[in-house]
């Protein structure tokens, strides 16, 4: 509960320093906010303190709550000069992620699904205006609207399958639930099996699962490229912690019907996320699809739920939001000296900056899952929890389609180092640097010594 605090207050500290134009305290004022919630974050571990019961601060809540903060910090510090030259008004962009970043941590830390829509909603309604916070931008505004309209139609969605579940269970309670399924096996409410469906349907959306993915393309394209940093990461890893925490906990008793349309919701995201991926010629774009693929591994974790699940998925969310946010941070720069994001852009960046191309390389080796680095851990743990099982053709499946990923990532390799660019020099901020750094030393560091994490919650 002292991280939640912590963050809304630091939100409302940073807008009003927006209202008294103190512009250049905005990023220390965030910054140390977002460490002073780390800093509980790590106080609170092992605690697994219960708030008012609705709320529960364990390991698994605490090890997300800490990936989403990280990223955020980091995202953050590619602010530099970035918000200043999209609006006037910097504060709003920190307090909505602020307070974006707030609901995320509700949703990953919910103990009742009241919880879990109000976490949503708040994260769902900061996203929305930042979409579109671009006012005179039409992509922006159409990112925004799409945006909307999509989310509140999964939202509708996810109400239904929860008002369904209250109807047979009576509560919203997560661990009564459970105790349910477990106490009525044999005589489980007709209606509970349509809201768990209906339930699938509403986070697939949320976290960009095909065939549900139809918003993320363009809302990735037309947002500011720094908000769809944040999508693209740190809310696509708070998306997961919270479908894990209902699936894989309250609704496990229920597996062998739910994983069944799950299976089939994963080998359509694996191969629509790939094969259009294939085809983009923007470097924004293509992040966007790929970034469909990688919902489909990370749903890997709740085919077979084993004892290694959570910290499974905790790998592997770790790897997608430090390679991303590579991947994103070097974009920056590079759509700013050239003004374009396509593929070409990146040509000769090895020559114009060693530094940032080898960090964009290990970003992209990190998502196509090379060894040595964090995405090939994400990847392989993911895989063996289903292989140990029984589905070796959908390990098979996974593995073809990743194959298909080293081309287009490795499109963007071959761009940097050899093909010649334009003979103009990148220069890279002193907080650019420090992101990347960070960002490629987690990745390496988890690629070479994953136990860090596999061992965690």
């Amino acid at each position: 509960m002292n991280i939640i605090i912590t963050i809304s207050i630091t939100a409302f500290i940073v807008l009003y320093a927006g209202l008294f134009k103190a512009k250049k305290a905005l990023l220390p004022l965030t910054v140390v906010g977002l460490l002073t919630a780390l800093g509980f974050t790590i106080a609170a571990w092992n605690g697994n303190a219960v708030h008012f019961g609705m709320m529960q601060t364990d390991n698994f809540a605490l090890a997300f709550s800490g990936v989403c903060i990280v990223g955020t910090l980091l995202i953050f510090l590619l602010t530099q000069n970035y918000f200043s030259s999209k609006s006037d008004n910097v504060a709003e962009y920190h307090t909505l992620i602020l307070f974006a970043l707030a609901g995320m941590i509700m949703m990953v830390s919910y103990k009742n699904m009241a919880m879990l829509f109000v976490g949503l909603e708040i994260m769902s309604v900061s996203l929305y205006i930042l979409a579109g916070i671009r006012k005179k931008d039409f992509a922006s505004n159409e990112a925004s609207l799409k945006y909307f309209l999509m989310g509140a139609f999964s939202t509708g969605f996810l109400l239904f399958g929860i008002t369904l579940i209250y109807g047979a269970t009576g509560s919203f309670d997560l661990d009564k639930i459970q105790a349910y399924l477990v106490d009525n096996s044999t005589a489980i409410s007709p209606i509970f099996y349509p809201g768990v469906i209906l339930m699938m349907i509403g986070l697939c959306f949320k976290v960009g699962a095909a065939p549900f993915h139809f918003w993320t393309p363009d809302v990735y394209e037309g947002s500011p490229t720094l908000i769809t940093t944040f999508m693209s990461t740190v809310v696509k890893t708070a998306g997961f912690a919270a479908f894990l925490r209902l699936f894989a906990d309250a609704l496990k008793p229920l597996h062998d019907f739910w994983v069944v349309p799950l299976i089939a919701i994963v080998c359509i995201t694996l191969f629509i996320g790939n094969v259009t991926a294939l085809f983009q010629k923007n470097f924004k774009r293509m992040l966007a699809y790929s970034s469909i693929s990688h919902a489909g591994y990370l749903l890997f974790s709740l085919v077979v739920i084993g004892a290694n699940s959570q910290n499974n998925v905790l790998v592997y969310a770790a790897a997608y939001t430090f390679a991303s946010i590579i991947a994103f941070a070097v974009l920056i720069l590079v759509k700013q000296k050239t003004g374009s994001d396509s593929f070409e852009s990146f040509n000769g960046l090895g020559k114009k900056n060693p530094l940032v191309a080898l960090a964009l390389t290990v970003a992209m080796l990190s998502l196509a899952g090379i060894p040595l680095t964090a995405g090939f851990i994400g990847k392989y743990v993911m895989f063996l929890n289903v292989m140990a099982e029984y589905h070796t053709l959908l390990v098979g499946f996974a593995i073809l389609n990743a194959l298909v990923g080293f081309y287009y990532y490795f499109r963007v390799i071959i761009a940097v180092w050899f093909k010649d660019g334009a003979e103009t020099e990148l220069s890279t901020p002193g907080q650019y640097k420090v992101v990347l750094l960070v960002s490629v030393a987690i990745t390496l560091i988890l690629g070479v010594y994953p136990a860090i994490l596999l061992n965690l919650i």
